[in-house]
C-alpha cells in the first residue's frame, strides 16, 4: 500500500511538471494569487523564444545556455495593470528570468520581460492588461534550476511625485573627489566645498538671493585627497570651517586661517586605509577632536589638546581586521552623552566572522563601551552606512541599517525602543521590498512635512510617513554614487543636493520649514554634538548637529526641520554638548534661527562654575573673578554680542575689561584658559 502511494505522487508529480513544459500545456494561474514553480527537472522542456530585453530588465537577449522552460497562462478579466514577481523573501534572491507574451502558442508576442530586477536576482514584470487577453509567463533555467515562487497581482497604481528636482550646472564644482556642503565663510549659507588636486581646493561660496562665485585655493601639498571621505568642523574655534580629508593611505587636516582666505595643511604620518571621517568632541573637553574608521584595524581618532590633534589607536572599534566603515555620532540612550553607530562591511565583506555593526556606548570619563549585542545592534548586514534620525518623531533616535551587498540580507529597520535597545520593524516599512543596493544613506526632511526620509540606494529617495513606512518617489534622480551631499543651496528652506557638477534644486512645495544654525562657546564653535528639538502641534522633532553622516560625504551643519502647514513653533530647544540648554518660545516658521551658546539665559543663571563677572549690569568696565577652589590660568577672552559677533577681544586679564564702546544691551563674555578651554558668562551694559 506505501510503495503504491508513493508511485501515484511520484506520477502526479511528472504530469505536474510535464503540464508545464510547454506553452500548450501551460498551467492557468488567477489574479492576486501566489504559486509554486517547482525544480527544473531533467527532460527538457519548450524553451522561450529569445529574451526580448524589454520593460525593467538587464537587457539580456537570447537563452544561450538555457535548456529548460516553465509555462503558466492567465486570461484577464478587466483592464487593469498586473505584476508578475518573484521578488520574494521565500525565494531567497532566487536567480529567474521571466518573459510576458500576449497572443496564442503559433505566434507569440513579447509583452515584457526582466532579469535581474532593480540589482537582485529577482523577476518583476508589470503590464497592462486588456479584458479577454491571454498572455504567458515563461520561465527558464539560464541561470538556476532551483523551484520559486511567484505572484500575480494587481499593480498599486502609481504614488504621486512627492518632490521634484531642477538638474542645474553649477560652476566651480568638481567630481573627482567627495565633496562636502557646509558655511565655510561663517555667513551661515551652505557652500560647496571641492578638492581638485594635492594643491588646489575650490569652493563655491552661496550669495544672497541664490546665485555664486567660485574661489580656488592653492594649498600646501595634502599628499593625500578625500577619496574615500570628507568632513568639516572648526576645530580651532576661530571662526572657519576646517577639512579632513580620508584616502587610502591616512588622512590630512587643512585648517583655515584667522580671515577664511587661506588653508594649510597637517597631513599625519599614520598610513592606513580611511572609511568614514568626522570631527567631533569625543571626550566632551569643548574642543572638537576628529574620528576615522579604519578599514584594517583598529578605528583611529584625534584628540584635540588646543594646539595639535594628536593621534590615538582603538578603543572605540577595537575588531582586529577593521571592517569599519561609517560611523555616526547621536545620543541613543538619552544620558546626555553622544554615542557612536559605527556600520561595519560585515561577514560578506573584508572581515570575518563577528565582524559585525557596533553600537559604543559614552560611559562619560572618555571611554566607551560596545553594547550592540545587549541592544540588538549588532546587525550582520553587510552595511556601508546607515540613516540615523528619529523616524517616528517619539524623541529616541532610530536607525536604518543601509546594505551595500545581499550577501547577509537586505536594509533593516530599527526603532528605539526608548530601554536601550531596538527593534526591526523592517516588515511592511517599503523597505522590506526595497532591494536596490548602496554605500551612502542620509536620513533629511526633504518634503518639509515633519517626518525624516532617507536618501539612500537606487537613486531615490525614501519618503518617511512618521510610522516607520517609506515610500519611494515615482521620479528618480540619476545620483552620482560619489557625489551627493546635501544642503540648502539656495536657501529657500528646502534641502537640495549636490551631484557630481550639477546641483538638484529642490523645487519644494507649500510645506513650511526652520533651519537652526549654531554658534558654540562653552562647547565646540560649531555645536557638533548638540541636540536641537522644536516642539508644536506635531508633537516634536529632535535633530543631532553632525560632522559626516553616511558614508563618504558631508552635509549641512544646519539643523533641518519641516513642519508641514503648522504656523507656529512653540519652542525651539538646544541641549549643547556643555549641559547649557537655550529655550526659544514662539519661533515663526520659514526662517534661519541663529543660537549663541547661552544667549536666552537669565543672567544670573548662567554659571559656568569657574569664574563670575562683577558688577553686573555695568557701565564701563568688568572685572572677572575665579571662584574659591577653581585651579586653572585665564589667558584671553571675547565678548559676543547675541548675533554672534565678536565686538571686543584682549589678552590682559589682568585688569578690568573696559566695554565703554560697546552699545547699551546684553553680551556675552567668553574667556580662554591655557588649555584652549572657554567659560561664557552673560551680562548687561547699561
Amino acid at each position: 500500500m506505501k510503495k503504491n502511494t508513493i508511485i501515484l505522487v511520484l506520477l502526479f508529480s511528472i504530469a505536474f511538471v510535464n503540464a508545464q513544459s510547454s506553452c500548450a500545456t501551460a498551467l492557468t494561474v488567477t489574479l492576486n494569487s501566489t504559486t509554486t514553480a517547482p525544480a527544473f527537472t531533467a527532460e527538457t522542456g519548450t524553451l522561450p523564444t529569445l529574451f526580448c530585453g524589454i520593460g525593467n530588465g538587464n537587457g539580456t537577449t537570447g537563452n544561450a545556455t538555457a535548456t529548460k522552460g516553465k509555462w503558466y497562462k492567465f486570461i484577464a478579466t478587466q483592464n487593469i495593470d498586473v505584476t508578475v514577481s518573484t521578488l520574494l523573501p521565500q525565494n531567497n534572491n532566487c536567480d529567474t528570468r521571466l518573459i510576458v507574451y500576449s497572443g496564442d502558442c503559433s505566434a507569440l508576442i513579447c509583452v515584457g520581460s526582466t532579469d535581474d530586477y532593480n540589482g537582485t536576482n529577482s523577476s518583476v514584470v508589470t503590464f497592462a492588461a486588456a479584458t479577454g487577453t491571454s498572455y504567458t509567463f515563461a520561465f527558464d533555467n539560464r541561470y538556476s534550476e532551483l523551484g520559486f515562487d511567484f505572484t500575480v497581482m494587481q499593480a498599486a497604481p502609481p504614488a504621486p511625485d512627492r518632490l521634484s528636482f531642477t538638474s542645474t550646472p553649477v560652476s566651480g564644482i568638481t567630481g573627482g573627489y567627495n565633496n562636502c556642503i557646509v558655511d565655510m565663510n561663517g555667513d551661515y549659507l551652505d557652500d560647496i566645498v571641492s578638492p581638485i588636486s594635492n594643491t588646489q581646493l575650490a569652493i563655491t561660496y552661496q550669495q544672497a538671493g541664490g546665485t555664486f562665485s567660485i574661489t580656488t585655493y592653492t594649498v600646501p601639498n595634502t599628499t593625500v585627497l578625500p577619496s574615500w571621505s570628507i568632513a568639516a568642523g572648526d576645530y580651532d574655534n576661530n571662526g572657519y570651517n576646517d577639512l579632513v580629508y580620508g584616502s587610502g593611505s591616512g588622512v590630512v587636516f587643512l585648517k583655515a586661517n584667522n580671515n577664511g582666505t587661506g588653508f594649510i595643511t597637517d597631513r599625519k604620518t599614520e598610513s592606513y586605509l580611511v572609511q568614514r571621517t568626522n570631527f567631533v568632541d569625543i571626550n566632551n573637553d569643548g574642543k572638537l577632536d576628529a574620528f576615522a574608521c579604519d578599514d584594517n584595524a583598529p578605528n583611529r581618532y584625534y584628540l584635540n589638546d588646543g594646539t595639535n590633534l594628536n593621534h590615538i589607536q582603538g578603543g572605540i572599534g577595537d575588531f582586529p581586521s577593521g571592517g569599519n566603515y561609517a560611523s555616526n555620532w547621536f545620543d541613543y540612550n538619552n544620558d546626555g552623552k553622544l554615542d557612536v553607530y559605527i556600520a561595519k562591511c560585515g561577514q560578506g565583506g573584508s572581515g570575518v566572522g563577528g565582524n559585525i555593526d557596533q553600537l559604543h556606548r559614552n560611559n562619560g570619563d572618555g571611554t566607551y563601551t560596545n553594547i550592540a549585542a545587549d541592544a540588538n545592534m549588532a546587525n550582520p548586514e553587510q552595511t556601508w552606512s546607515g540613516a540615523c534620525g528619529d523616524f517616528n518623531n517619539d524623541g529616541w533616535m532610530d536607525v536604518i541599517v543601509g546594505v551595500n551587498s545581499s550577501s547577509n540580507g537586505f536594509s533593516n529597520v530599527k526603532k528605539n525602543n526608548g530601554d536601550g535597545t531596538f527593534t526591526s520593524v523592517t516588515a511592511g516599512s517599503g523597505y522590506d521590498t526595497n532591494t536596490s543596493l548602496g554605500r551612502e544613506y542620509v536620513a533629511q526632511d526633504f518634503d518639509n512635512d515633519g517626518f525624516l526620509d532617507v536618501l539612500g540606494s537606487g537613486n531615490n529617495i525614501m519618503f518617511g510617513d512618521g510610522n516607520f513606512h517609506f515610500t519611494p518617489n515615482p521620479n528618480t534622480y540619476n545620483l552620482s554614487t560619489v557625489d551627493r551631499p546635501i544642503g540648502d543651496l539656495n536657501n529657500d528652506g528646502f534641502l537640495d543636493i549636490q551631484n557630481g557638477t550639477n546641483v538638484l534644486f529642490n523645487n519644494g512645495n507649500t510645506n513650511k520649514w526652520l533651519n537652526v544654525n549654531l554658534q558654540g562657546i562653552q562647547s565646540n564653535r560649531n555645536g557638533i554634538g548638540a541636540r536641537v528639538e522644536i516642539h508644536g502641534s506635531w508633537g516634536q522633532q529632535i535633530r543631532y548637529v553632525q560632522s559626516g553622516t553616511g558614508f563618504q560625504n558631508m552635509s549641512t551643519l544646519s539643523a533641518h526641520f519641516g513642519i508641514g502647514q503648522a504656523t507656529i513653533i512653540d519652542q525651539v530647544l538646544i541641549k549643547w554638548p556643555s549641559g547649557i540648554i537655550d529655550t526659544i518660545n514662539i519661533v515663526n516658521p520659514n526662517q534661519n534661527l541663529l543660537v549663541v551658546e547661552g544667549s536666552t539665559l537669565a543672567i544670573n543663571s548662567f554659571n559656568n562654575g569657574v569664574f563670575s563677572i562683577y558688577p553686573n549690569p555695568a557701565k564701563n568696565v568688568v572685572n572677572i573673578q575665579l571662584q574659591n577652589n577653581i585651579n586653572v590660568t585665564l589667558k584671553s577672552a571675547l565678548i559676543y554680542d547675541l548675533n554672534g559677533k565678536v565686538v571686543h577681544t584682549t589678552n590682559d586679564l589682568n585688569q578690568p575689561i573696559n566695554i565703554e564702546k560697546l552699545a547699551n544691551g546684553t553680551y556675552i563674555l567668553s574667556v580662554s584658559d591655557t588649555t584652549g578651554k572657554s567659560y561664557p558668562q552673560k551680562f548687561i551694559k547699561e
